[in-house]
């Protein structure tokens, strides 16, 4: 008896899926725009229909709850959708190489780039000459020393004096940046 009960209900719910089935997806096509996600909304939808019988059995309630569901099956794909997309573009973002600074640290390194920069400026002439022609020319301390007519221990001390200098400033920067 209750083989024929389900045998019942089955027949009963094809019937019912046969009818209803199109209209779903169709609906759902037409809010989500994608035919694959409305096929996955509507199957959502038909696969909790069959656990409420009490719903597809009586053939005066469908059409309200059913598209009340669909709309509801929809938002909560969209919400789905939305927090996922959200997760990939975290984790797109944590992926990204190392060398591809982001904006606050391209902010910074610029900062540091001109403070570098005004503590140059304002070291003795001197100075600035000589950690100029070490740094950004590339010359040796040998170079540097022949071209200005010193030693190359002075050349060494000013190149010290410099470095000491502009770590002070960098560090500064730093402390500032993270405090």
């Amino acid at each position: 008896m209750e083989q024929l009960d389900e045998q019942q209900k089955r027949r009963k719910f094809e019937q019912f899926f046969i009818l209803t089935f199109p209209k779903v997806k169709a609906f759902a096509w037409k809010v989500l725009g994608s035919k694959d996600d409305a096929e996955d909304v509507a199957q959502d939808v038909f696969v909790k229909l069959w656990d409420c019988p009490e719903i597809w059995e009586n053939q005066d309630t469908w059409n309200g709850y059913i598209y009340t569901m669909v709309r509801n099956a929809i938002y909560d794909f969209l919400k789905h959708k939305s927090i996922e997309e959200n997760y990939q573009e975290q984790l797109a973002a944590k992926e990204r190489p190392l060398t591809e600074p982001d904006f606050q640290s391209q902010l910074y390194a610029d900062e540091i780039a001109l403070l570098v920069e005004l503590a140059l400026d304002n070291m003795p002439e001197q100075r600035r000459k000589i950690f100029v022609m070490s740094r950004k020319q590339g010359l040796s301390n040998q170079e540097i020393a022949d071209t200005l007519d010193l030693s190359v221990r002075t050349v060494e001390h000013h190149i010290y004096l410099a470095l000491q200098q502009l770590k002070k400033i960098i560090l500064i920067a730093f402390f500032s940046y993270f405090a």
